[in-house]
């Protein structure tokens, strides 16, 4: 799996995970979020992407995406359902990494692209409780940025 960051291209996932503890360790004193999120556009493939995002409160992030095409022809709620297990399984990648390195409670957000408006909304608990379930925290729109802004804009 390989994901791009803007300023250095394409990288592993160890590459990116690396990329991440450097900056966590350039400002060690600061709060920082991990995020996650996938979105997805339907085509005659669906393409899918999944977004880190590592985000120093108060002082801007750095991000990184992975993008994949795939012949999905299930429906719109199935496609929900794979978009958030996409989120879960790299966020459980990153937390493991994390715990592995010291990092035993890691703050991980899953950011689902779903929100109280729209079609989405009858899907809410649901995909909340299965990210909740793994042990990670959710958020919804308009607080998921991580899908619905940064995932989405390369979807296009």
């Amino acid at each position: 799996m390989y994901f791009y960051s803007p300023t250095y291209g394409r990288m592993g996932f160890e590459e990116m995970f690396q990329d991440i503890m450097a900056y966590v360790a350039a400002e060690p004193e600061r709060k920082y979020r991990l995020i996650i999120g996938t979105d997805s556009q339907a085509r005659d493939e669906t393409c899918f992407v999944t977004a880190v995002i590592i985000h120093r409160e108060g002082k801007g992030a750095r991000f990184f995406y992975h993008r994949e095409y795939e012949k999905f022809k299930q429906g719109f709620k199935q496609r929900i359902f794979f978009e958030t297990a996409k989120s879960l399984g790299v966020a459980s990648r990153l937390a493991e990494r994390l715990s592995e390195n010291g990092f035993s409670h890691p703050d991980v957000e899953i950011h689902l692209d779903v929100g109280e408006q729209g079609r989405t909304k009858e899907l809410i608990r649901e995909v909340v409780g299965m990210v909740t379930g793994s042990g990670f925290d959710a958020r919804i729109k308009p607080d998921s940025f991580g899908a619905s802004t940064v995932a989405d804009k390369f979807t296009k």
